[in-house]
């Protein structure tokens, strides 16, 4: 079994989020924030910073730290180690790396009621876009056929 250290980087602009429509596993017709997986040589910091780049050509000012989850499975390619970064503050133009998916600038309202997400994220991403919670901390459960069983928040 192998952790897999990742990043998601939820960019906000007043009541929008940047979201990518996956091409490809994981995630494949998903809707998910722009990240990826930590390299060896970064932090998540490192990683948020690097991937929002290659993914969407912006570079953030800030980064804030809003919330680590873990997702576990029966199954060894499923052990994931997410950090989740929210950002406000970000410079640069918009480019898509359609390898991975498109981009688009999404209402709030539309990504947490009407879009396919990944079952966790539908979870967490509410309270970690809400400016007014604090920092949310959760572990995932899925069977072998990544059907989420149960989830523990901490």
């Amino acid at each position: 079994m192998t952790l897999i250290p990742s990043v998601l980087v939820y960019l906000r602009r007043d009541d929008e989020v940047l979201l990518m429509h996956r091409h490809k596993e994981p995630n494949l017709g998903l809707w998910v924030a722009p990240g990826g997986k930590v390299e060896l040589d970064e932090s998540p910091y490192d990683a948020a910073q690097r991937e929002l780049w290659e993914e969407t050509g912006y570079r953030v000012t800030d980064l804030a730290f809003r919330g680590f989850c873990t997702e576990v499975c029966e199954r060894p390619d499923w052990q994931w180690f997410l950090f989740i970064f929210v950002s406000e503050h970000f410079t640069g133009e918009l480019h898509a790396d359609l390898r991975e998916g498109a981009l688009a600038w999404t209402p709030l309202s539309v990504y947490f009621h009407d879009l396919p997400l990944p079952q966790a994220d539908a979870i967490f991403a509410p309270r970690v876009l809400a400016r007014h919670d604090g920092f949310f901390h959760a572990k995932f459960v899925y069977d072998t056929a990544l059907k989420l069983t149960e989830w523990i928040e901490y």
